[in-house]
């Protein structure tokens, strides 16, 4: 059975605050208490993560972000063709787009979980930052997903 709730961090580890989602969605894992949700970490969206969604109830996208205010910002997203279909990455509103496409529905309600960082260099460690907006986000990731498990209409 497909667990009703999907959790996808974006981030590569070895370069420095761009591990903020993979730190994350292990923390999340580690908490969360319920066979409800299934966790996916990859360095970048592809195509072949439309699969993913079929299924699912509510998606949480996570993301490090240098451009959007601290700690972090989450918001619901929806699908919009982009030109990230056409590299090696992309966007998970495209990501939704082409699910509609492939699929000739509608995506599940998705929501995109940016945390702010600052230092994205390559064999960088974590910011001390970026760790403060972890905790903040991880608190706000962790109440979403309980509210989502217990009432999966919300």
């Amino acid at each position: 059975m497909t667990p009703p709730l999907l959790v996808i961090a974006i981030g590569n580890e070895s370069r420095g605050d761009d591990a903020l989602a993979p730190l994350l969605i292990r923390q999340l894992q580690s908490e969360s208490s319920t066979n409800q949700i299934e966790f996916i970490e990859d360095f970048q969206l592809q195509v072949e993560h439309v699969t993913d969604l079929l299924g699912r109830t509510a998606v949480l996208f996570i993301d490090a972000d240098m451009s959007c205010a601290a700690p972090f910002n989450f918001s619901k997203i929806s699908a919009e063709q982009d030109n990230s279909y056409t590299s090696h990455a992309m966007t998970p509103f495209a990501l939704l787009h082409t699910f509609n496409q492939v699929y000739a529905k509608d995506a599940p309600p998705s929501y995109l979980l940016r945390v702010r960082g600052y230092s994205f260099e390559l064999g960088n460690a974590l910011s001390a930052e970026a760790a403060a907006n972890l905790d903040q986000a991880a608190a706000m990731a962790l109440r979403w997903l309980a509210d989502r498990d217990e009432n999966p209409k919300v």
